[in-house]
């Protein structure tokens, strides 16, 4: 926990004669009015060592004990002259907010006897459970870092600027009544991460809206049976159970044991670990994860990897924890394989393989507090799914770790077929950093990693996971690795689209240029093109049919669906219709099906039918229609929503 400059708290009542009197009702109005942004403010303050699940019972304890306790001054400070910013009850909980949420990140040695903010709260308080933010993707990932290196006073400067949207003056003046003895150090400390403003409103910093977890089930029980035993029975077997330390104990940040099981051990034993040979995989009839090696330079580091099997099987409250979807999180049900354990960026990082999932431990350099733990499913991996496994990001970029039959590395942007790809050194297996593919603004490039090997050269594309998504081309049942010139450019107007695949266990995502429609009023056609994203579990599949008209860099979705076969290799039919402006200023339905599609009607708002795989029907602008198309076989189908 970083030190803090806070002031001694100034006495109640020493605003000046000017300012507005608050009294409790006042208060409570604007407490219970605006709840969830002050507590989010207060969870922001907080000193992200405390941990997620008190920082979000200390900010809502700090929040609720907000209230003076009688009519008193509230110095209002003069951003806005209405609504929120108007209203003196809102300042004077905000203040009380701001400044018990900087002591509490005071260090107890500071003072002879603690404040009750530097303690853990009393109330609220869950019996049970273990309560924490939803997780958000790795901008939340690196924002909490970046906070968490600040000092207290910055913190709340930022967050005064970024979610309360004050003037630095209004801030200097809010952190001034809070106590902060230098407000012009946090303010420069606080500055140059405007950028980072727009997360905030990120649920992984809403300690309103919460995901549940079951506490140590069974430590609880030997607990509530030693409390019935005796007094002295209670502290003999906590002290058994051991508490969690300082993080460097043999298991660091993990939570106490509860199983003393044979098989339980073994999978915690790093000695124990599978370390597959080197050449393994040359000889073996598999080419997955199974035949990787060990690497990295401290797989022979034995506490290291006992930190990393202990999180694994009981991540501690302090650990953030991610899983793709349809990923289970327990721990290993024996021995795991040990892929990677070596330094990435400023981070120890450990990579594990237990036949079903890749776990990702990692934990700061310099110790083990805001240690990180990720699972991504990869059952049935082939030679292409296998190919590389997300080692760390850091500034918007990534290292990958490649399969050991890789021999080339490169990065290229999808956006700009003919621009060529760059060469990425390879290092052990490990990539050197590249740039990740557009978050958020503007998608003016799109980076994908582009591996070569014996078989051949394919692309995988970051979707914000452990695991990069293979993008293929073709008809569903014969796709192609999207390698050549040609499939390069059939990617390029759809690539910006693949932002909406992020962090839904995308396992591949095949393009397919399904038709291709003559333009009414105008020379030129449009093409029609079906993306599919294939996940690991086997469901949540999206599809998205795009259009494409001549001379536009971007696709537009026209229509999207999940959970469907269309656009598959068990039923590759597909149509979907847009609404399309011509030249001369006519709008028009435009409709197309994939190949085997006999004729086309649309119904509703717009009418008119068509035999083939192709519609284009004269319509009023914001025009709705309702498709339907007959294939050759008599079979219907409906367009995609």
């Amino acid at each position: 926990m970083q030190s803090q400059d806070v002031a001694p708290r100034p006495a109640p009542g020493s605003g000046s004669a000017a300012d507005p009197v608050v009294d409790v009702e006042q208060a409570e109005a604007a407490l219970v009015e605006h709840y969830p942004r002050l507590a989010r403010i207060a969870y922001l303050v907080l000193p992200p060592g405390l941990g997620r699940g008190r920082r979000v019972l200390t900010a809502h304890a700090l929040t609720q004990r907000a209230l003076p306790r009688g009519r008193t001054a509230a110095p209002v400070i003069p951003a806005q002259s209405a609504g929120r910013e108007g209203d003196p009850g809102y300042a004077f909980v905000r203040l009380q907010v701001v400044r018990t949420a900087l002591e509490a990140g005071l260090p107890l040695k500071r003072r002879a006897w603690p404040k009750r903010s530097q303690l853990p709260p009393l109330l609220p308080q869950v019996w049970g459970l273990r309560l924490f933010p939803r997780s958000g993707g790795a901008d939340e990932l690196a924002l909490d870092q970046r906070l968490s290196a600040m000092s207290g006073p910055a913190r709340a400067a930022w967050v005064l600027r970024g979610l309360e949207k004050l003037p630095d003056g209004d801030v200097r003046e809010l952190l001034t009544a809070a106590g902060v003895a230098d407000v012009d150090a946090a303010l420069d400390e606080a500055a140059g991460t405007e950028d980072a403003y727009a997360l905030l409103d990120s649920p992984e910093f809403d300690p309103c809206s919460l995901q549940a977890r079951p506490t140590d089930l069974m430590r609880r029980r030997q607990h509530m049976k030693a409390a019935l035993a005796a007094a002295a029975a209670v502290a003999v077997c906590g002290a058994l159970l051991g508490m969690p330390g300082d993080g460097w104990g043999p298991d660091g940040a993990a939570a106490p044991p509860y199983a003393q099981n044979p098989a339980a051990q073994a999978a915690l034993n790093p000695a124990l670990l599978l370390k597959v040979p080197a050449a393994a995989w040359e000889s073996s009839a598999r080419t997955d994860f199974s035949v990787w090696p060990a690497r990295g330079n401290l797989t022979g580091d034995s506490a290291l990897l006992r930190r990393a099997l202990a999180v694994w099987a009981r991540p501690g409250e302090s650990v953030q924890v991610s899983a793709t979807p349809g990923t289970p999180s327990g721990g290993p049900s024996g021995p795991p394989q040990l892929l990677y354990a070596g330094i990435v960026d400023n981070a120890r990082v450990v990579l594990l393989y237990d036949g079903l999932r890749i776990v990702r431990y990692a934990e700061p350099r310099d110790g083990t507090e805001g240690a990180a733990l990720d699972f991504a499913r990869v059952d049935g991996a082939d030679r292409a799914g296998a190919g590389a496994v997300v080692l760390g990001r850091a500034d918007g970029n990534i290292r990958y770790l490649t399969a050991p039959w890789v021999t080339k590395a490169a990065e290229r942007d999808l956006l700009k077929p003919s621009a060529g790809a760059m060469d990425l050194t390879l290092t052990g297996g490990a990539t050197a950093p590249m740039a990740g593919p557009a978050q958020s603004g503007a998608c003016t490039s799109w980076n994908v990693l582009q591996l070569t090997d014996a078989s051949g050269t394919r692309l995988l594309t970051d979707l914000g996971e452990l695991v990069p998504a293979r993008l293929t081309t073709g008809r569903p049942g014969s796709v192609k690795d999207a390698s050549g010139a040609g499939a390069l450019r059939a990617w390029a107007p759809y690539a910006c689209s693949l932002g909406a695949m992020r962090s839904s266990g995308v396992r591949s995502v095949n393009a397919w240029a399904y038709a291709s429609q003559p333009l009414p009023d105008t020379g030129g056609a449009a093409d029609w093109v079906c993306t599919r994203a294939e996940t690991w579990q086997g469901g949540g599949e999206r599809v998205l049919a795009q259009f494409h008209t001549p001379g536009s860099t971007y696709g537009a979705v026209a229509a999207k669906a999940e959970n469907v076969p269309a656009c598959g290799a068990k039923d590759p039919q597909v149509l979907a219709g847009v609404l399309w402006k011509s030249g001369t200023g006519s709008w028009y339905l435009l409709a197309a099906g994939s190949r085997g599609t006999s004729s086309i009607s649309a119904t509703g708002g717009v009418t008119g039918s068509a035999r083939g795989n192709l519609l284009a029907v004269k319509a009023e602008q914001g025009g709705r229609a309702e498709l339907k198309g007959t294939l050759e076989d008599g079979r219907t189908v409906s367009g995609l929503r």
